[in-house]
């Protein structure tokens, strides 16, 4: 048979059988047999050529022109050997197809499968195997078989190629030792596919210290579908500077593994990526080859598993037997080296100063030293000497809580006694009692509970070296073995507790840690700060970048655990083999922990005495109660106080709520009962919020990142009520899948937070192709309450007008102010919060919660954050103001009266309306009759009356006319008198006699009669003639 191959035929991987066509039991005259030598035949037609009568002769194939690899295991589990040509090879006589080993065949640990008579050989020297698996430690470059896949999950407009900041460039990135994931917030995949003969298993080393980014591991099969879709997905959350270790079983068949890590990038703070390295995959079933000693490293024994690395100031290539040591006066190398360097010439940046122990006489000593270990040379031309050591200085005192006996080392006081580092220890006088802690300012010596170390992630340079060094009034970190070290200060801490006389109390701080730090970088420095709590894991606090000045920084412990306190500090997070930031440091002056169980004493603070005698011990005073100064006896502070958590003696211990708030009943909160009154112009408003008091949520945005991914802000708000207990909760949920060994009900569960108001950032399942939304980098904006008013300023925090909508109606808005106790770099008075309640009628039940336009994030300045609650129930309760009275028409002897509510109505709740009211009443209708009688008798009278006037006027006025002719017609017949005078004896008067007056009926009966009498006066006159009338 002719085979002419002008191409490669694609293996599997290295250390791994090439999969061919399965074939069964048979002879080689079997049909089996004979579909082994079609597929070569099919082999040579695919690269081009078909034997041909025509072609020309080809030579023999030699052992080197080809290889040998199995054909696919069948049902039973058996297969064939067959010999593939290599690559550019024209050859012919291959060897005839033998029956191969059973699928399940693997060769030990440090040999490997011969596949020429197909027994297991060792490995000889320079090279190792792992029997039936393959390891990866190797990271210059991408090793044959893995893949990198950038995506975006979630794109704004077009796809994620299209925009200039897409992800065509993110990868995992070798970085020798070990391979480093992206940074950004694309999501890429690291993939590598196998094929197993057998069950097996893979296993590989990492790094996950920030979750910021998603890591995940999972395996398909060659259909893409998860093998298993169990918890073990998700990788756990490792601890700065260690290596975790993550295992999978695999099943036979093709499995695909996938590393994957997506960066949730909210902030300005780069993450850290994830370091994966010493991959191993057990269960390919057999390896060809044995795989050569890397560079750096070698194998000097047949039969090797693995390669040892090469000491310093060794180097080896791929492959060595041995190690070849370099010229150590001119050259040095690290360890695992695969060459020599030239030592360069000796700088300030190669020595280090140290302060030495107090001696006898209490004086410290300068001393410089090489940086170990020593790689410049003194004797060439430029290089500087290291400077004269032994100088002299007095020592510092002792830290507070110790003193010196005269030895050169300080002692802590013993208990129940005191010292302030410079005196001998004091009883603490009677009524007080020791207030333990550690105040550490003075650092001659490294204290007994603190220790330091340096670790770097891709070599061993700096292991057993000291990351800080101590320097008299300050500490600070030390030089370190490369620029990218990590330089660790360790507390260490077994608890904290409260004073005797607080030990009642309930929901306070039990104590705080305060350090004075500062940074002086040329480069990209950072500090971290990092606290773990009862040895479980460490989670960084706060960090600082770059060089920042002299400042102070307080975390607050609110529990009793074991913790233990770090200081990483790193000059850059780009390795180099040459130093060029050493200069960079950082400087701690003073470490402060109270309330420590194992502390030592500064001074005494006064203690509760017992009641039975003045000179008792001290007694633990009950929660909400204080020491009274004259008696030190404890008594309870007066309502709507809270007892104060750094001081409980006098009545000013005593802290006074805000406005419109109350105390709990052991006086260490306050909070609000959801009542509220407020008088307004001469009205009082009840407001009544209880119906609010569950917590009320927000999720506002969408927001997006620099490369578009969605995310929104999510908020809890715990009003009030609940005696004061912080209702509020965010979760951070990315530890269900990357923390697999959380205790329900566990204390040390930090990846849930309680408070009044707190924020929870959340990125949708459709965002990043998870299965359910994300929760993360949830955060405290409230855990203490300071009042309610309808006054838009508290403590400093301000509600500016314009900040919302101008209310539509004139029921004044009620404002709830909170604040943090907790403080950040950003805000070093910590976060405030500040919740407008307001009256909208429209908005039933729990009512709808909106941010600021202005601040799309609740907050503009990232310290205060601000919320408008509307909802019915935030108006006041209704009260007789807040109602009118309708009077109804009289119907059939009866009037109802209505009550109904103003509108638009501007409250709820509180007093109902009035029932209607019926009274009796008169009708309209009789009313009117008498009206219209008494018009109409009035007017016939009136009628009347003008007729009888007129008519006696005209009788009047003929009788007076007739008076007149009458009295004209005497006058004729008689003469005049001559004298009217009165004659002596006559008297001056003259009688005067009147006539009956009719009355008024008798007038009317004349008038209506028509008597002619005549009803005129008639007057008599005396005169000198008459007779005696």
């Amino acid at each position: 048979m002719l085979f002419r191959s002008r191409g490669p035929v694609r293996g599997r991987g290295r250390g791994r059988p090439a999969e061919a066509p399965r074939r069964g039991r048979s002879p080689p005259w079997s049909p089996a047999w004979i579909c082994c030598w079609a597929l070569a035949g099919c082999q040579a037609a695919w690269a081009g050529d078909l034997p041909s009568a025509s072609s020309r002769p080809l030579p023999p194939c030699q052992e080197k022109d080809y290889h040998f690899e199995y054909t696919e295991c069948d049902s039973s589990g058996s297969r064939w050997r067959v010999a593939i040509p290599n690559s550019a090879v024209d050859c012919s006589g291959l060897p005839d197809p033998v029956r191969g080993k059973e699928c399940t065949f693997s060769c030990a640990s440090g040999e490997y499968l011969e596949m020429k008579n197909q027994v297991c050989s060792k490995c000889g020297e320079g090279t190792y195997s792992l029997g039936s698996g393959i390891k990866f430690d190797e990271w210059d470059e991408l090793p044959a078989g893995f893949s990198n896949i950038a995506t975006f999950m979630d794109t704004v407009v077009g796809p994620s190629d299209s925009r200039p900041d897409g992800c065509n460039n993110s990868s995992w990135i070798p970085r020798g030792n070990y391979i480093e994931s992206n940074r950004d917030d694309c999501t890429v995949s690291l993939i590598y596919a196998v094929h197993l003969k057998k069950s097996g298993y893979v296993f590989f080393e990492y790094q996950y210290v920030d979750n910021n980014i998603f890591f995940e591991f999972f395996i398909q099969n060659d259909q893409c579908q998860e093998m298993d879709t169990t918890t073990d997905k998700w990788v756990k959350l490792t601890d700065n500077g260690e290596w975790g270790s993550h295992s999978v079983m695999l099943k036979s068949g093709t499995n695909i593994l996938y590393w994957r890590t997506t960066g949730i990038l909210m902030g300005s703070k780069a993450v850290k990526p994830v370091l994966v390295k010493n991959i191993t995959i057990e269960g390919v079933a057999y390896t060809s080859e044995c795989f050569p000693c890397k560079p750096g490293t070698f194998s000097n024994k047949p039969g090797s598993f693995n390669c040892q690395v090469c000491p310093r100031n060794t180097y080896s290539e791929k492959g060595a037997k041995e190690c070849i040591r370099c010229k150590e006066d001119s050259q040095f190398s690290e360890e695992g080296s695969s060459e020599c360097t030239e030592r360069p010439p000796c700088t300030t940046k190669d020595y280090f100063q140290i302060h030495t122990p107090c001696d006898e006489e209490g004086k410290t000593q300068i001393m410089y030293k090489w940086i170990e270990p020593k790689i410049c040379r003194e004797d060439l031309t430029d290089a500087i000497r290291l400077p004269p050591s032994g100088e002299k200085k007095d020592c510092p005192p002792c830290n507070p809580g110790f003193y010196n006996n005269g030895s050169s080392s300080c002692h802590p006081c013993p208990p129940g006694t005191f010292s302030d580092g410079t005196k001998d220890c004091r009883p603490c006088p009677a009524g007080t009692e020791p207030a333990l802690g550690f105040e550490y300012k003075w650092w001659n010596v490294l204290p007994g509970n603190m220790k330091t170390s340096c670790f770097n992630v891709g070599n061993s340079k700096c292991d057993g070296m000291n990351g800080w060094e101590v320097a008299g009034d300050h500490i600070q970190s030390g030089a370190g073995g490369s620029d990218n070290d990590y330089l660790i200060l360790n507390l260490h801490i077994p608890g904290f507790k409260p004073p005797t006389s607080m030990t009642g109390a309930m929901g306070s701080e039990l104590g705080r840690i305060t350090f004075v730090f500062e940074t002086l970088c040329s480069a990209d420095c950072v500090l971290y700060f990092m606290v773990d709590i009862n040895r479980k894991s460490t989670n960084v606090v706060e960090s600082w970048g770059g060089t920042k000045e002299k400042q102070a920084y307080t975390h607050i412990i609110f529990k009793n655990a074991t913790f233990t306190f770090t200081w990483a500090f790193q000059r850059t997070n780009q390795g180099q083999d040459n130093r060029r930031f050493i200069n960079d440091m950082v400087k701690i002056y003073s470490i402060t922990a109270t309330n420590a169980v194992d502390g030592v004493a500064s001074s005494c603070r006064a203690c509760a005495l017992g009641s039975e005698q003045s000179g008792s011990s001290c007694v633990p005073c009950p929660p909400g109660h204080y020491i009274e100064k004259e008696t030190n006896q404890c008594k309870e502070c007066p309502p709507d106080t809270y007892l104060s958590i750094h001081q409980v003696y006098g009545k000013e211990a005593c802290i006074p709520c805000g406005p419109g708030s109350k105390s709990n009943q052991d006086h260490s909160v306050c909070y609000s009962d959801c009542f509220f009154y407020h008088e307004k112009e001469n009205q009082s408003l009840h407001y009544d919020f209880s119906n609010l008091s569950s917590v009320g949520s927000l999720m506002n945005g969408p927001s997006f990142t620099s490369k578009g991914t969605k995310y929104f802000h999510f908020f809890n708000i715990s009003l009030c009520g609940h005696e004061g207990k912080k209702m509020a909760l965010c979760t951070n949920n990315i530890t269900d899948f990357t923390v697999k060994e959380i205790v329900a009900g566990s204390d040390d569960y930090t990846n849930l937070v309680g408070a009044f108001v707190c924020q929870s950032t959340i990125i949708p399942s459709e965002s990043k192709g998870f299965r359910a939304a994300l929760s993360s980098q949830s955060i405290i904006l409230a855990d203490t309450f300071l009042g309610v008013t309808v006054e838009t300023t508290l403590q400093n925090i301000n509600i500016k007008e314009d900040m919302f909508p101008v209310p539509p109606s004139q029921i004044p808005d009620v404002h709830f102010f909170y604040k943090s106790s907790t403080t950040t770099t950003s805000c070093i008075n910590g976060r405030s919060t500040a919740v407008k309640m307001r009256c909208n009628p429209t908005k039933s039940g729990a009512g709808v919660i909106s941010v600021p336009s202005k601040c799309p994030a609740g907050t503009c300045d990232g310290c205060t954050f601000y919320f408008l609650w509307e909802s019915a129930e935030a108006c006041p309760l209704c009260t007789e103001h807040d109602f009118h009275e309708i009077e109804g028409a009289c119907k059939r002897g009866f009037q109802e009266t209505l009550y109904v509510w103003n509108e638009p109505k501007w409250c709820i709740k509180g007093i109902s309306l009035p029932e209607k009211k019926l009274a009796t009443c008169e009708t309209v209708d009789f009313w009117l009759k008498v009206g219209a009688g008494v018009g109409a008798f009035t007017a016939v009278l009136l009628v009347a009356l003008t007729c009888y006037f007129w008519k006696k006027n005209q009788k009047l006025e003929y009788k007076y006319s007739k008076l007149v002719m009458t009295t004209n017609s005497k006058e004729c017949e008689l003469p005049a008198a001559d004298s009217c005078a009165i004659m002596e004896g006559e008297d001056n008067e003259e009688e005067v006699v009147y006539s009956n007056k009719q009355s008024l009926l008798g007038k009317l009966k004349s008038l209506a009669t028509k008597e002619k009498e005549d009803h005129f006066e008639s007057v008599q006159l005396k005169t000198s003639r008459s007779p005696n009338i």
